[in-house]
């Protein structure tokens, strides 16, 4: 099969759909060689991340014509498939929520389309009406034109089912996986520069994670002011508005020095800092499928993370679970987890075991039984 990709999110995006994105064509390069790839990206300006594909070589199509050039995004949404059959594209797969509006144009090419949440209708407050708007038209169109569609997880299969309508049976669940470097063990030099650098206690509790209302970073800090153990609470992820709140209530709490946070972290400090973790928290009311949760399992740290989404397909039946607004049964476990060592080496061992099915190889063969459905 010849398979085309919207790559931008591959191209520019460093987290979220981007890692997926690259997660995606990564595993079908290493494991599916016998077809051929081909990388639809809006500007050969903005491909830096493209350097992180295991093959550089993957062909790549860029805009052409001077409106193309001039209206990039109208591309993406109108001027890919003119390309898709004379380019002998088979099968041409949305990889971030959406497919071109014109693709039930394209003849013979079939599309597929990931669909990663729709927290936009199940949380509206935390997105602006325009975004709403703009997310429900296109995701719901997508989901419309596509030949299949992969949810990342059995939650927002039922929100596809649920809010769109749209058969059951048209949808194929493939679960992500994380990056490589996640699953490699950290160096001793590694982590004490990391430590170094960061000012890193010997005990923490560690979140990764946009900062946002919906990720509910505010329960960690009210469980820290509950738990027994005199641990610190460590996040790292993107800043919003959000965060003044969270820094107000540990200022009125006096729990400054007991919560770090760090933005703009490089990748590759990333696996240091879960595997120097005691523990991982994820306390967000609602996500699509949580790959933190997976980043930690992998990196033997055991996960309290929220009931009330999909978390508990990420994290597995031997992490634990809180509601989202319990922050005394949150310092509850957390404690535990800190002073049973036993019980948390039960969790790290049964983590990894789950982790497994998340295993690149075997997600590639997951996605290659999609194409094939419609080859």
């Amino acid at each position: 099969m010849r398979i085309g990709f919207d790559a931008k999110r591959a191209a520019q995006n460093r987290t979220g759909l981007g890692n997926y994105s690259r997660f995606v064509i990564n595993g079908l390069t290493r494991f599916a060689s016998g077809n051929e790839y081909v990388l639809y990206v809006p500007s050969p300006k903005k491909c830096g991340l493209l350097k992180e594909l295991d093959n550089q070589n993957l062909p790549k199509v860029f805009p052409e014509g001077r409106f193309w050039k001039l209206f990039r995004s109208f591309w993406r949404v109108f001027g890919i498939p003119s390309r898709l059959s004379s380019d002998g594209i088979d099968i041409y797969h949305g990889l971030s929520n959406e497919l071109p509006l014109t693709m039930s144009r394209t003849g013979d090419v079939r599309s597929v389309v990931t669909v990663h949440d729709l927290i936009f209708l199940r949380y509206p407050q935390y997105y602006n009406p325009i975004d709403r708007w703009i997310y429900n038209y296109k995701f719901r169109k997508a989901c419309g034109i596509a030949d299949r569609i992969i949810a990342v997880s059995e939650c927002t299969k039922r929100d596809i089912v649920s809010y769109y309508g749209i058969d059951a049976d048209k949808i194929d669940v493939v679960y992500q996986g994380c990056a490589r470097e996640f699953y490699e063990p950290a160096t001793d030099e590694k982590k004490q520069a990391v430590k170094e650098q960061y000012g890193l206690p010997e005990r923490y509790v560690l979140y990764v994670g946009s900062m946002e209302e919906r990720k509910n970073l505010l329960l960690a800090v009210k469980a820290l002011k509950r738990m027994k153990e005199e641990v610190a609470l460590v996040a790292v992820g993107k800043r919003t508005p959000y965060l003044e709140e969270v820094l107000k209530f540990a200022r009125e709490q006096k729990l400054e020095h007991r919560f770090s946070l760090f933005h703009r972290v490089p990748f590759e400090d990333l696996p240091a800092l879960y595997q120097m973790a005691s523990a991982f928290v994820y306390p967000s009311r609602f996500e699509g499928f949580g790959i933190p949760v997976l980043e930690a399992l992998v990196s033997r740290v055991p996960v309290v993370a929220a009931t009330g989404s999909c978390l508990e397909e990420a994290g597995g039946p031997h992490s634990l679970y809180v509601h989202p607004d319990d922050d005394r049964q949150l310092a509850l476990l957390l404690d535990k987890v800190l002073t049973d060592a036993a019980f948390r080496s039960r969790m790290v061992e049964e983590g990894l075991r789950y982790a497994r099915r998340f295993d690149a190889e075997r997600l590639t063969a997951d996605l290659c039984e999609v194409y094939l459905k419609i080859r």
